[in-house]
Protein backbone atom coordinates (compact mmCIF):
# COMPACT_ATOMS: atom_id res chain seq x y z
CA UNK A 1 0.00 0.00 0.00
CA UNK A 2 0.90 3.67 -1.07
CA UNK A 3 0.84 6.78 1.47
CA UNK A 4 -0.67 8.41 -1.75
CA UNK A 5 -3.92 5.97 -0.73
CA UNK A 6 -4.60 7.94 2.59
CA UNK A 7 -5.10 11.02 2.12
CA UNK A 8 -5.08 13.94 5.22
CA UNK A 9 -8.41 15.97 6.00
CA UNK A 10 -9.15 18.50 8.25
CA UNK A 11 -12.53 20.01 10.27
CA UNK A 12 -14.01 23.24 11.18
CA UNK A 13 -13.51 22.43 14.65
CA UNK A 14 -9.60 22.89 14.36
CA UNK A 15 -10.79 26.61 13.35
CA UNK A 16 -12.71 27.27 16.82
CA UNK A 17 -15.99 26.23 14.99
CA UNK A 18 -17.13 24.11 17.66
CA UNK A 19 -20.60 22.06 18.49
CA UNK A 20 -20.74 23.28 22.30
CA UNK A 21 -21.86 26.90 22.71
CA UNK A 22 -20.40 28.13 25.75
CA UNK A 23 -17.21 26.74 24.56
CA UNK A 24 -16.51 27.76 20.88
CA UNK A 25 -18.04 31.09 18.80
CA UNK A 26 -17.68 30.94 14.88
CA UNK A 27 -15.37 33.61 14.66
CA UNK A 28 -14.16 33.18 11.13
CA UNK A 29 -16.06 32.55 7.88
CA UNK A 30 -16.62 29.04 6.23
CA UNK A 31 -14.64 30.63 2.74
CA UNK A 32 -11.58 31.83 4.75
CA UNK A 33 -11.13 28.67 6.64
CA UNK A 34 -11.55 26.73 3.59
CA UNK A 35 -8.90 28.65 1.93
CA UNK A 36 -6.58 28.36 5.15
CA UNK A 37 -6.94 24.54 5.07
CA UNK A 38 -5.67 24.28 1.37
CA UNK A 39 -3.32 26.75 2.31
CA UNK A 40 -1.99 24.68 4.65
CA UNK A 41 -2.01 21.40 2.60
CA UNK A 42 -5.19 19.37 3.40
CA UNK A 43 -7.47 17.70 0.84
CA UNK A 44 -10.79 17.15 3.07
CA UNK A 45 -12.89 18.86 5.26
CA UNK A 46 -15.72 17.92 7.36
CA UNK A 47 -18.64 19.74 7.08
CA UNK A 48 -18.91 21.16 10.43
CA UNK A 49 -22.09 22.44 12.53
CA UNK A 50 -24.87 22.73 10.31
CA UNK A 51 -25.47 26.04 8.58
CA UNK A 52 -21.60 26.83 8.93
CA UNK A 53 -20.73 25.99 5.63
CA UNK A 54 -23.86 25.90 2.76
CA UNK A 55 -27.03 24.07 3.39
CA UNK A 56 -27.81 22.82 -0.72
CA UNK A 57 -26.09 20.48 -2.68
CA UNK A 58 -25.04 23.13 -5.56
CA UNK A 59 -23.61 25.71 -3.40
CA UNK A 60 -21.38 23.22 -0.95
CA UNK A 61 -20.42 21.62 -4.34
CA UNK A 62 -18.83 24.64 -5.85
CA UNK A 63 -17.35 25.87 -2.84
CA UNK A 64 -15.81 22.04 -3.21
CA UNK A 65 -14.66 22.18 -6.25
CA UNK A 66 -13.40 25.41 -6.34
CA UNK A 67 -10.62 24.26 -3.90
CA UNK A 68 -10.60 20.88 -5.23
CA UNK A 69 -11.93 19.70 -1.74
CA UNK A 70 -13.31 16.18 -0.92
CA UNK A 71 -16.32 16.25 2.04
CA UNK A 72 -15.43 13.64 4.48
CA UNK A 73 -18.24 13.38 6.73
CA UNK A 74 -20.71 15.33 9.25
CA UNK A 75 -20.94 15.12 12.23
CA UNK A 76 -24.84 14.74 14.37
CA UNK A 77 -25.13 14.38 17.96
CA UNK A 78 -28.71 12.81 19.26
CA UNK A 79 -29.51 12.23 23.22
CA UNK A 80 -29.51 8.02 21.54
CA UNK A 81 -30.38 7.12 25.37
CA UNK A 82 -33.76 9.22 24.95
CA UNK A 83 -36.27 7.34 22.99
CA UNK A 84 -37.79 10.79 22.54
CA UNK A 85 -35.20 12.16 20.85
CA UNK A 86 -34.71 9.47 18.03
CA UNK A 87 -37.56 10.95 15.60
CA UNK A 88 -35.95 14.00 15.28
CA UNK A 89 -32.24 12.07 15.16
CA UNK A 90 -33.58 10.23 11.73
CA UNK A 91 -34.66 13.13 10.32
CA UNK A 92 -31.08 15.14 11.12
CA UNK A 93 -29.46 12.82 10.00
CA UNK A 94 -30.78 12.26 6.84
CA UNK A 95 -30.90 16.15 6.26
CA UNK A 96 -27.40 15.78 6.31
CA UNK A 97 -26.99 12.61 4.41
CA UNK A 98 -29.10 13.95 1.71
CA UNK A 99 -26.79 17.45 1.69
CA UNK A 100 -23.61 15.10 1.47
CA UNK A 101 -24.45 12.45 -0.78
CA UNK A 102 -25.83 14.92 -3.50
CA UNK A 103 -22.97 16.98 -3.02
CA UNK A 104 -20.48 14.00 -3.24
CA UNK A 105 -22.28 12.94 -6.78
CA UNK A 106 -21.92 16.76 -8.04
CA UNK A 107 -17.89 16.82 -7.52
CA UNK A 108 -17.49 13.14 -8.68
CA UNK A 109 -15.17 12.68 -5.34
CA UNK A 110 -14.18 8.56 -4.91
CA UNK A 111 -14.28 8.97 -1.43
CA UNK A 112 -18.29 8.65 0.17
CA UNK A 113 -18.38 10.51 3.41
CA UNK A 114 -20.18 9.38 6.87
CA UNK A 115 -22.32 10.63 8.74
CA UNK A 116 -20.29 10.95 12.01
CA UNK A 117 -23.03 10.19 14.72
CA UNK A 118 -22.70 10.79 18.40
CA UNK A 119 -24.32 11.08 21.55
CA UNK A 120 -25.39 14.43 22.67
CA UNK A 121 -21.82 15.46 24.10
CA UNK A 122 -21.55 17.69 27.66
CA UNK A 123 -25.40 17.85 28.18
CA UNK A 124 -24.91 15.31 30.80
CA UNK A 125 -23.64 16.89 34.61
CA UNK A 126 -22.49 13.60 35.26
CA UNK A 127 -20.42 13.15 31.82
CA UNK A 128 -19.23 16.44 31.66
CA UNK A 129 -17.89 16.75 34.69
CA UNK A 130 -16.00 13.39 34.81
CA UNK A 131 -14.92 13.47 31.58
CA UNK A 132 -11.49 11.07 31.64
CA UNK A 133 -12.39 9.58 34.83
CA UNK A 134 -15.70 7.85 33.98
CA UNK A 135 -16.83 4.52 36.16
CA UNK A 136 -19.44 2.11 35.25
CA UNK A 137 -21.67 3.82 38.00
CA UNK A 138 -21.72 6.86 35.62
CA UNK A 139 -22.63 4.90 32.71
CA UNK A 140 -26.13 3.90 31.34
CA UNK A 141 -28.05 1.06 32.59
CA UNK A 142 -29.56 -1.90 30.61
CA UNK A 143 -32.67 -0.89 29.47
CA UNK A 144 -30.91 2.34 28.60
CA UNK A 145 -28.33 0.65 26.55
CA UNK A 146 -31.48 -0.81 24.42
CA UNK A 147 -32.74 2.18 23.66
CA UNK A 148 -29.11 3.84 22.75
CA UNK A 149 -28.16 1.05 20.56
CA UNK A 150 -31.76 0.93 18.91
CA UNK A 151 -31.45 4.32 18.18
CA UNK A 152 -28.41 4.54 16.65
CA UNK A 153 -29.49 1.50 14.84
CA UNK A 154 -32.25 3.32 13.52
CA UNK A 155 -30.72 5.95 12.68
CA UNK A 156 -27.61 4.56 10.67
CA UNK A 157 -29.99 2.45 8.61
CA UNK A 158 -32.34 5.05 7.90
CA UNK A 159 -28.94 7.14 5.96
CA UNK A 160 -28.11 3.78 4.53
CA UNK A 161 -31.69 3.13 2.92
CA UNK A 162 -31.84 6.70 1.59
CA UNK A 163 -28.82 8.13 0.20
CA UNK A 164 -26.56 5.11 0.00
CA UNK A 165 -23.75 6.41 2.84
CA UNK A 166 -22.30 4.69 6.17
CA UNK A 167 -22.69 5.79 9.48
CA UNK A 168 -19.71 5.85 11.87
CA UNK A 169 -20.26 6.41 15.85
CA UNK A 170 -17.82 8.90 17.37
CA UNK A 171 -17.01 7.79 20.87
CA UNK A 172 -16.47 10.86 22.77
CA UNK A 173 -15.80 12.45 25.90
CA UNK A 174 -18.37 14.02 27.72
CA UNK A 175 -20.82 12.11 26.16
CA UNK A 176 -22.59 8.12 26.79
CA UNK A 177 -19.84 6.21 24.74
CA UNK A 178 -16.27 7.63 26.41
CA UNK A 179 -14.73 4.34 27.72
CA UNK A 180 -13.25 1.00 26.11
CA UNK A 181 -15.76 -0.70 27.39
CA UNK A 182 -19.05 1.48 26.59
CA UNK A 183 -17.34 1.50 22.53
CA UNK A 184 -17.06 -2.32 23.33
CA UNK A 185 -20.84 -2.58 24.19
CA UNK A 186 -22.04 0.08 21.72
CA UNK A 187 -20.42 -2.35 19.04
CA UNK A 188 -21.86 -5.23 20.30
CA UNK A 189 -25.33 -3.99 20.22
CA UNK A 190 -25.60 -2.04 17.04
CA UNK A 191 -25.74 -3.95 13.46
CA UNK A 192 -21.74 -4.03 11.86
CA UNK A 193 -23.84 -4.03 8.59
CA UNK A 194 -24.56 -0.54 8.96
CA UNK A 195 -22.97 1.14 12.02
CA UNK A 196 -18.96 1.66 12.28
CA UNK A 197 -16.67 3.27 14.02
CA UNK A 198 -14.93 6.51 13.54
CA UNK A 199 -11.91 5.89 16.04
CA UNK A 200 -10.63 9.20 17.78
CA UNK A 201 -6.91 8.70 19.35
CA UNK A 202 -7.73 12.01 21.45
CA UNK A 203 -10.97 10.96 22.47
CA UNK A 204 -9.50 7.08 23.14
CA UNK A 205 -6.28 8.98 25.05
CA UNK A 206 -8.24 11.53 27.45
CA UNK A 207 -11.39 8.98 28.23
CA UNK A 208 -9.25 5.45 28.84
CA UNK A 209 -6.10 6.70 31.26
CA UNK A 210 -3.79 7.81 28.27
CA UNK A 211 -2.48 6.49 25.38
CA UNK A 212 -0.88 3.52 25.92
CA UNK A 213 -4.08 1.35 25.22
CA UNK A 214 -4.40 2.80 21.51
CA UNK A 215 -2.87 0.10 19.59
CA UNK A 216 -5.13 -2.97 21.57
CA UNK A 217 -8.16 -0.83 21.08
CA UNK A 218 -7.27 -0.77 17.28
CA UNK A 219 -7.19 -4.11 17.07
CA UNK A 220 -10.01 -4.95 19.48
CA UNK A 221 -12.49 -2.45 16.75
CA UNK A 222 -10.68 -3.58 13.61
CA UNK A 223 -13.29 -4.82 12.04
CA UNK A 224 -15.83 -1.92 12.72
CA UNK A 225 -13.31 1.08 12.68
CA UNK A 226 -14.19 2.56 9.06
CA UNK A 227 -13.04 5.98 9.57
CA UNK A 228 -10.01 7.76 11.79
CA UNK A 229 -9.49 11.15 13.73
CA UNK A 230 -5.95 12.08 14.42
CA UNK A 231 -6.11 13.93 17.36
CA UNK A 232 -3.41 14.46 20.11
CA UNK A 233 -3.68 14.33 23.83
CA UNK A 234 -1.35 16.69 26.18
CA UNK A 235 -0.75 13.46 28.82
CA UNK A 236 0.60 16.45 31.23
CA UNK A 237 -3.19 18.33 31.20
CA UNK A 238 -4.61 14.76 31.63
CA UNK A 239 -2.82 14.17 34.64
CA UNK A 240 -3.78 17.65 35.85
CA UNK A 241 -7.33 17.39 34.56
CA UNK A 242 -7.70 14.31 36.48
CA UNK A 243 -5.89 15.62 39.56
CA UNK A 244 -7.71 18.81 39.85
CA UNK A 245 -11.24 17.32 38.53
CA UNK A 246 -11.46 19.57 36.21
CA UNK A 247 -14.98 18.73 33.52
CA UNK A 248 -14.21 18.44 30.21
CA UNK A 249 -14.83 22.02 28.99
CA UNK A 250 -12.44 23.23 31.24
CA UNK A 251 -9.97 20.52 30.01
CA UNK A 252 -10.71 21.91 26.76
CA UNK A 253 -9.50 25.38 27.60
CA UNK A 254 -6.29 24.10 28.91
CA UNK A 255 -5.01 22.37 25.82
CA UNK A 256 -6.07 18.90 26.69
CA UNK A 257 -6.24 18.40 22.89
CA UNK A 258 -2.73 20.02 21.92
CA UNK A 259 -1.22 20.23 18.48
CA UNK A 260 0.03 16.33 16.84
CA UNK A 261 3.19 15.32 17.92
CA UNK A 262 3.01 17.28 21.47
CA UNK A 263 0.76 14.69 23.07
CA UNK A 264 0.86 11.38 24.09
CA UNK A 265 -0.45 9.71 20.37
CA UNK A 266 2.33 7.88 18.49
CA UNK A 267 1.19 8.77 15.05
CA UNK A 268 3.74 6.74 13.19
CA UNK A 269 2.72 3.81 14.87
CA UNK A 270 -0.96 4.79 14.74
CA UNK A 271 -0.27 4.93 10.66
CA UNK A 272 1.68 1.92 10.58
CA UNK A 273 -1.45 -0.05 11.73
CA UNK A 274 -3.86 1.60 8.55
CA UNK A 275 -1.19 0.48 6.77
CA UNK A 276 -1.20 -2.84 7.57
CA UNK A 277 -5.00 -3.24 7.69
CA UNK A 278 -5.42 -1.66 4.01
CA UNK A 279 -6.93 1.51 5.53
CA UNK A 280 -7.69 3.68 2.36
CA UNK A 281 -9.33 6.89 2.19
CA UNK A 282 -9.19 9.99 4.57
CA UNK A 283 -7.64 10.50 7.93
CA UNK A 284 -8.97 13.59 9.46
CA UNK A 285 -7.15 15.62 11.52
CA UNK A 286 -9.01 17.73 14.59
CA UNK A 287 -7.56 19.90 17.04
CA UNK A 288 -9.96 22.38 18.83
CA UNK A 289 -8.23 25.53 18.86
CA UNK A 290 -10.66 28.43 20.65
CA UNK A 291 -10.58 32.04 20.51
CA UNK A 292 -7.72 32.95 21.95
CA UNK A 293 -5.28 29.91 21.83
CA UNK A 294 -3.18 30.77 18.56
CA UNK A 295 -3.76 30.96 15.41
CA UNK A 296 -5.85 28.05 14.09
CA UNK A 297 -3.93 28.01 9.78
CA UNK A 298 -0.23 28.39 11.84
CA UNK A 299 -1.24 25.66 13.67
CA UNK A 300 -3.04 23.53 11.05
CA UNK A 301 -0.23 24.02 9.14
CA UNK A 302 2.02 22.47 12.35
CA UNK A 303 -0.08 19.48 12.53
CA UNK A 304 0.39 18.89 8.41
CA UNK A 305 4.35 19.45 8.76
CA UNK A 306 3.87 17.19 11.43
CA UNK A 307 2.36 14.29 9.49
CA UNK A 308 4.92 15.08 6.61
CA UNK A 309 7.69 13.62 9.16
CA UNK A 310 5.97 10.35 9.55
CA UNK A 311 5.47 9.97 5.55
CA UNK A 312 1.92 10.84 5.38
Amino acid sequence: MTNSEIKVGNAPCSWGTLEFENIGSQTIDYQTMLDELVATGYTGTELGDWGFMPTTPVDLAAAMTQRQLAMNGAFVPVALRNASAHEAGVAAALRTARLLAETARLTQQTNAPFIVLADDNGATPVRTQNAGRITPEMGLSDDEWETFSRGADRIAQAVYAETGLRTVFHHHCAGFVETHAEIERLLALTDPAYLGLVFDTGHYAYGNGGCAGIAAALDAFADRIWYVHFKDCSETVRIQACAEGWDYFTAIRHGIFCELGQGCVDFAAVLGWLKAHNYQGYITVEQDVLPGMGSPKASAARNRAFLHTIGL
